[in-house]
């Protein structure tokens, strides 16, 4: 996420964790920072560890699960307990880099996708080598596959794991089958659905661009990757002027000149798209994990996901944010972080087995619980989705410190509002990202 970007979370609403909000950090610390609890039987709140953890899912009814869960916490031999809290994703950016630049970090903390990454680079964050020899020991190391991987570096492993912010295809069934069109499993068949849509005055694919969100920046992404392209070269340079990039925006232009895009979804909010998609003008189009349930329950079953799409040269992949549980070289004990974190993947499952985690489970044993295999959505997304994912560095073997640089700022924002808006060339459209995205990465 770029510094001038901030994450916003609406109570009991399951939103994306990436939908953007200006905020001051005054306020951010006020509201957030004060939400505290204490843990760790009968270790007083000065001999704590302090453990810092977003506001996911379902707003309100997480992080009240999450304090309840971390309140259960009991450390064993001479591991400390934990302090609890919660912070809000209003200015997270500058209440991490602030909190870097005076040690004032916490011990362990959850936070946004690539910040372990840029964290363990400047030191600091501490590697979670050890973190992952005790799961390997223990037996515990069953995370789906390629998620650990994504997070090992030159220098370790930047963090562990908890949850999967995963892009997947949705359509409405219903109205597909009011157009006569087919569920897409091409970029060939998605332009014939689209168009079949279109004919009826529902988008075939539902995209918000605006400043204040980053869906449409996940949406072609996630686009990018099906197509075995990407903004990085395998070295980690930027590189976004590619054949299969100019070829995925050419897609995209189609989509745009045949009305399958919605013209004014360059001004797009995420309240926008989501009103769109409940009251049936959008018929497909990539999101969350967790959007049917975003739907009124008479309406859910209606909402599908499809099977991964096939590329014109037989690509299939999608983009996906790993939410990392990292720990901070500021911690007064590391054995007592190491501790806590391994205890905390054990229990992490009541999330999603209270229904207040939106994103997908990232262990093995957590997608066998029968509140997951009892969802035909979750299911296909862990079965076909979630092993075809990558990160917006897709190119590279594991996420690296741009990538905090990078995510979801202005330079992002822009590029998705001129594809949008269809008025210049897919080559000019990308030679202006590589231009900014290399100023951003240099500017830090």
């Amino acid at each position: 996420m770029g510094e001038s970007s901030f994450f916003r979370r609406i109570s009991e609403q399951p939103v994306s964790r990436r939908t953007l909000l200006a905020g001051s950090l005054g306020a951010a610390a006020a509201a957030g920072l004060a939400a505290c609890s204490s843990a760790g039987g009968s270790s007083s709140a000065g001999s704590n560890i302090k453990f810092w953890d977003m506001v996911w899912g379902t707003g309100n009814t997480y992080t009240a699960k999450a304090k309840s869960i971390a309140g259960s916490y009991t450390p064993t031999g001479k591991n400390r307990g934990i302090t609890y809290q919660s912070v809000p994703w209003a200015n997270w950016y500058q209440t991490f880099t602030s909190a870097a630049a005076s040690k004032t970090t916490p011990a362990v903390s959850t936070g946004a996708a690539f910040l372990p990454f840029a964290f363990l680079e400047s030191g600091a964050v501490a590697p979670a080598d050890d973190l992952v020899s005790k799961l390997d020991k223990a037996g515990k190391n069953d995370f789906l596959p390629g998620l650990l991987d994504a997070m090992k570096t030159s220098k370790g492993y930047a963090a562990v794991p908890w949850s999967l912010d995963l892009r997947v295809l949705w359509y409405r069934e219903s109205i597909l089958e009011k157009a006569g069109a087919d569920v897409p499993t091409d970029w060939d068949s998605f332009i014939a659905a689209g168009t079949k849509l279109k004919k009826i005055g529902v988008t075939g694919l539902g995209m918000a661009g605006s400043s204040t969100t980053t869906d449409a920046q996940h949406t072609v992404a996630a686009l990018l990757i099906n197509n075995g392209g990407g903004l990085f070269a395998e070295d980690e340079s930027v590189d976004c002027v590619t054949e299969r990039n100019i070829e995925t925006l050419d897609f995209l232009n189609e989509c745009v000149k045949k009305g399958i895009i919605y013209a004014g979804a360059a001004a797009y909010t995420s309240t926008n798209l989501a009103t769109s998609w409940t009251n049936g003008s959008v018929g497909m189009g990539f999101n969350q994990t967790g959007l049917d349930k975003t739907f009124p329950k008479a309406q859910q079953t209606d909402v599908k996901v499809a099977s991964p799409l096939t590329g014109p040269h037989g690509d299939k992949g999608t983009v996906y944010y790993i939410n990392p549980l990292m720990m901070f070289t500021t911690t007064p004990s590391q054995s007592s972080s190491e501790a806590f974190v391994e205890w905390y993947l054990d229990h992490i499952h009541e999330f999603w087995q209270a229904g207040v985690e939106t994103d997908l489970p990232v262990k093995k044993s957590i997608t066998d619980l029968a509140v997951i295999k009892g969802d035909p959505n979750l299911v296909k997304s862990v079965n076909e989705w979630q092993p075809l994912g990558k990160t917006i560095g897709a190119k590279a073997p594991a996420a690296f410190a741009s990538l905090n640089t990078v995510d979801g700022g202005s330079a992002s924002a822009t590029f998705v509002q001129q594809i949008i808006q269809g008025q210049q060339s897919s080559k000019q459209i990308l030679e202006t990202l590589q231009t900014s995205l290399e100023a951003a990465i240099k500017k830090g």
